[in-house]
């Protein structure tokens, strides 16, 4: 667009010989006049000597470039007004061309960026199937430089029958997240667009991403969890079933109530929803249930939702069949949901599955049949379902992450496990449970747990919850000394046994009371700390503890402590 011109308005400047003037003056400069809300480009005839005034046609600042080859086809120039009516510019054909040459330009500046930035291979044909564009990527991926394949036709490097963006560019057709074998030993996930202008596919477009080392490790771990399945299925079939909340340590009242609900939920058929903090130990729950429910032959078969890529989901849940993509198995492979067969299948992370296999999981649980990835025929399943999330569903919905039709499929009963920090007395025997297995782990016997360590244990809040536990007591023992665990090793602050301990007497090191001495002492410090925040209200004390008032004067008498 011209900013450089001459603009005259006002009547009393317009006089022939001023603009004769200002024509010899400024031949640089077009001039334009504007009369009767007319603007007019003024021109000296060259041969004649007569002034011109050539009409000009007008655009908004906004106008595209539609509008402005209309203008110029009937306009030797254009003006470029602002909304108000004031002129801002100008064009002609030659400063057309120059800033459709200039914005051309930083077009193709833009996309070779673009193109050499991307990590993905990025190809694109024309009609032609001459390569236009080969990405950095696409030069990793291939092995091919960009100066030997631009311009030429893509079938002189490629065999045609392992080119999905010829079937696009013949078929008009999109891909999208579909497996591919580029070339042998080589899996990519794929993704092609035609490319279509004046309704007419000009070209195509694929970008691929290599997986290959994605399939082969699910493959791999596919193999060791169906050896790992059958061996359990071995191992259930030798053993009685035993009280299935055996894996579960505790006893707190809150950790009671829980269970009671787990063998409620697990005398029907409902789906059940398990909520809680990462750590708690949801999928023991889930075979808690598992366990209530079925026979010792019934498979529980586990999947999380979150550790799988996206594109390998599908599969991964319904199984294929021989030949259903590239790079498939050439036996099929059965997915979970047909080895949960007669058993239970858990969702766990439920929160993090894709969108668009929500729908899929949503029929499944409806009809309890699905097709495997390329077959034909429908399979019928009977299983029970569990899930299990440490997300907010309901907060997902509202943000158009997850389904509110397969939330309340499956949350006909929800139960929440309760995090650690809500029954501490649970955490002395999970401390000694977890000290046992560990030292046998590692060979290292530990002779017990201080009074200081454990207090500074009771204390932590506990983010990590079970999971946090047994690690924090794995370290202790890896650091341990002669048997003994030390209380610099903890991972987090122990100043509380300084500053928030009524007693330090009973952490001194010349206590030769047994464990339980020290424990019962430890305890009634606890009852009676808290008895002193209530003002000896016992009903309030045994709430605020998360016991219930019989275990609160049983646990008076024990420890002698009169109210």
């Amino acid at each position: 667009m011209g900013m450089d011109f001459k603009l005259i308005r006002d009547e009393n400047d317009y006089t022939e010989k001023k603009i004769r003037s200002l024509l010899d003056s400024n031949q640089s400069e077009p001039i334009f006049l504007v009369q009767e809300d007319k603007t007019y480009h003024v021109k000296m005839d060259t041969s004649t000597k007569q002034l011109q005034y050539i009409r000009c046609g007008e655009l908004s600042r906004i106008a595209d470039i539609r509008e402005c080859v209309d203008l110029l086809n009937i306009f030797e120039s254009v003006v470029i007004k602002k909304d108000n009516g004031k002129i801002i510019g100008y064009l002609d054909h030659q400063k057309f061309c120059e800033k459709l040459i200039t914005a051309n330009n930083e077009l193709k500046a833009y996309l070779s960026t673009i193109v050499a930035t991307v990590d993905e291979s990025c190809t694109v044909i024309d009609s032609d199937k001459r390569v236009v564009v080969w990405s950095k990527g696409a030069e990793k991926l291939f092995s091919v430089k960009s100066e030997e394949i631009i311009g030429k036709p893509i079938t002189d490097f490629f065999s045609p029958d392992r080119l999905e963006i010829l079937n696009t560019l013949k078929e008009e057709t999109s891909v999208y997240h579909s497996q591919h074998i580029a070339r042998e030993n080589q899996v990519v996930l794929i993704n092609s667009n035609p490319v279509h202008y004046n309704d007419q596919v000009i070209g195509a477009v694929v970008s691929e991403q290599d997986i290959t080392s994605q399939v082969k490790l699910n493959k791999e771990l596919y193999t060791t969890s169906e050896r790992l399945f059958n061996l359990e299925k071995e191992v259930n079939k030798l053993m009685a079933k035993e009280d299935p909340f055996a894996p579960i340590r505790g006893n707190s009242s809150v950790l009671d109530k829980t269970k009671n609900k787990i063998i409620k939920a697990s005398s029907t058929d409902a789906n059940i929803l398990i909520h809680g903090e990462s750590g708690v130990g949801k999928e023991l729950f889930a075979k808690a249930t598992h366990h209530i429910r079925e026979g010792k032959q019934a498979p529980f078969v586990a999947l999380n939702c979150g550790a799988i890529p996206a594109a390998l989901f599908e599969s991964e849940i319904f199984g294929y069949e021989k030949g259903a993509f590239s790079g498939a198995d050439q036996k099929g492979k059965k997915g979970k949901v047909e080895l949960a067969k007669g058993g239970t299948l858990f969702l766990d992370e439920i929160g993090e599955m894709p969108l668009d296999m929500q729908v899929k999981i949503l029929r499944l649980l409806q009809e309890k049949r699905f097709y495997p990835v390329g077959g034909t025929k429908e399979i019928e399943v009977d299983f029970h379902v569990v899930a299990a999330t440490n997300r907010d569903l309901k907060e997902l919905i509202k943000e158009g992450k997850f389904r509110e039709d397969l939330y309340y499929r499956l949350n006909v009963v929800s139960i929440e496990i309760p995090p650690l920090r809500e029954r501490p007395e649970d955490i002395i025997e999970l401390t000694h449970y977890f000290l046992h297995e560990i030292s046998i782990k590692y060979n290292r016997p530990i002779h017990g747990v201080s009074q200081a360590v454990m207090q500074t244990l009771l204390q932590h809040n506990w983010p990590g919850n079970i999971r946090e536990l047994k690690n924090v007591i794995e370290r202790l023992v890896v650091f341990s000394d002669n048997g003994e665990i030390k209380l610099e090793d903890l991972p987090f602050d122990t100043d509380i046994i300084e500053n928030g301990n009524p007693n330090p007497s009973i952490y001194m090191d010349n206590d030769n009371r047994s464990l339980n001495d020290r424990l019962q002492e430890l305890e009634k410090e606890i009852i009676l700390k808290e008895l002193q925040k209530v003002d000896g209200n016992k009903q309030n004390c045994a709430k605020n503890l998360q016991i219930t008032r019989a275990t609160l004067y049983n646990r008076l008498n024990k420890l002698g402590i009169k109210v």
